[in-house]
């Protein structure tokens, strides 16, 4: 993408004089379905500047997050076709979209029409690798929540159709499109700690349970589409919607839900990949209840010789420790000496490194809304492009597998040697069973 002809400012603020930046800007590209002349438009406001079609966008899952990157790509295209397998969720999206888009339980039928260009993905996370594949291999480019995958498997399947298909892929780490978590990544990379030695990550507690009871589904919930590739089984209520993310069935706890945040900004910063995992879990042992770890703490060694240490205890986010300084970031400040010194030797914006297409006119602000905005716009302006976006499948299969090394590791309660290459462990059947989960017939994933 060419670069902005706006003046590069220095990034000079600690965390209260960051995100000072103004969005703008309009974007003109081509459609991408049909090959004729398209243009949509963006800007702060869910109006375009400029009379012109905007590109069509289909949304699959609206409960939650799902709703809200749904409502931020309105900023730059318009909701033709929404889906949901909850009926009352489904309705009360079609009603938030002005009750025009085409509405639909499977979002098969979504893919299938024409007018969608690109689709956003809130389903929750044994659905995404599935629904990403089928909407590349459909010709559409694609936005979708965090954590990318169930299994490191899945990953290395998704990572080879997106490069077979071409398309776009913007996985929901928004927090890379944050000024604090980028600024810390590029303060690292340029040496501002000295050599990184330790990352420390706290994502908190996982959420714990008695037994649950088994009831018969809501007639408005289509629980077999639900659940799909994952084991048949009766509905609980506390399976489904936000709280599926405390069952290892459909997602990973807190490893899966804010590591796919922190482990993926941390492991941006150390620029390598995880050699060994020690883990030390208390595992629940209660019949229908949730069973992602009752505590855990977890020590990663990399292959460059950086230590990681993500546990559920402490303040959340993440600490980075050099041989000449430290600095910790979340998503409420950045702090530490090296930040203090930005007034004196400002890291300038046109020296940052580790994305390399930013627009110039977007650049990163902070607060998680505005954060999701720039996310949303970087993905709309590398459809347009055809550049890789800034949390794009290969990094974001990484991190996640990072993740899912640290629950592996918790469920056969023992340290693991894992080969980032080959991504394999050498001379262990037991954990490599582990890369991979049955899927039930119909809801394969191929």
């Amino acid at each position: 993408m060419p670069k902005s002809s706006l003046s590069r400012r220095g990034f000079i603020g600690t965390s209260t004089q960051l995100g000072a930046a103004v969005l703008g800007g309009s974007l003109f590209g081509p459609s991408l379905q049909d090959g004729s002349a398209r243009t949509y438009a963006s800007d702060q406001l869910a109006k375009p500047r400029h009379k012109v079609e905007r590109i069509g966008v289909g949304a699959i899952g609206l409960r939650y997050q799902g709703s809200v990157i749904a409502n931020k790509a309105q900023l730059y295209g318009d909701i033709v076709a929404v889906c949901d397998v909850d009926r009352h969720v489904r309705d009360q999206a079609k009603a938030a979209f002005g009750s025009t888009p085409h509405s639909s339980e499977d979002y098969r039928d979504l893919l299938a029409r024409k007018d969608v260009d690109v689709v956003t993905i809130g389903s929750p996370d044994h659905w995404h690798t599935k629904m990403v594949i089928d909407a590349c291999r459909a010709g559409k480019d694609v936005y979708c929540e965090k954590p990318l995958t169930l299994t490191i498997d899945e990953g290395k399947l998704l990572t080879a159709v997106v490069k077979e298909t071409g398309r776009v892929v913007q996985v929901g780490s928004w927090q890379r499109s944050d000024d604090r978590f980028r600024l810390a990544v590029e303060m690292v990379r340029a040496g501002r700690i000295g050599n990184l030695k330790k990352v420390e990550v706290v994502l908190g507690k996982n959420a714990t349970s008695g037994s649950f009871t088994p009831r018969t589904p809501p007639s408005h919930l289509n629980w077999d589409l639900w659940q799909g590739q994952t084991p048949d089984v009766p509905y609980i209520e506390e399976r489904s919607h936000y709280t599926f993310r405390w069952w290892y069935e459909y997602s990973g706890g807190q490893m899966t839900d804010w590591g796919a945040h922190h482990i993926d900004i941390a492991q941006w910063a150390i620029d390598s990949y995880p050699v060994e995992i020690h883990s030390n879990a208390t595992m629940p042992s209660v019949n229908n209840g949730y069973n992602v770890a009752v505590d855990f703490d977890v020590k990663y060694k990399y292959a460059n010789g950086v230590t990681m240490t993500v546990s559920d205890t402490g303040d959340n986010g993440i600490l980075f420790t050099g041989d000449v300084g430290r600095m910790f970031v979340n998503r409420g400040k950045i702090t530490g000496a090296p930040v203090e010194a930005l007034g004196a030797n400002p890291l300038n914006r046109e020296d940052w490194q580790v994305y390399q297409h930013d627009n110039l006119e977007r650049p990163p602000r902070a607060g998680k809304l505005d954060a999701i905005v720039n996310h949303m716009g970087n993905f709309f302006d590398c459809v347009a492009s055809r550049q890789t976006p800034i949390s794009d499948v290969q990094s974001q299969h990484r991190s996640v597998s990072t993740c899912h090394l640290g629950n592996i590791s918790m469920h056969l309660n023992r340290s693991l040697n894992w080969n980032p290459v080959d991504e394999t462990f050498d001379g262990d059947d037991e954990a490599n069973a582990l890369l991979s989960r049955e899927q039930r017939k119909g809801y394969e994933i191929a």
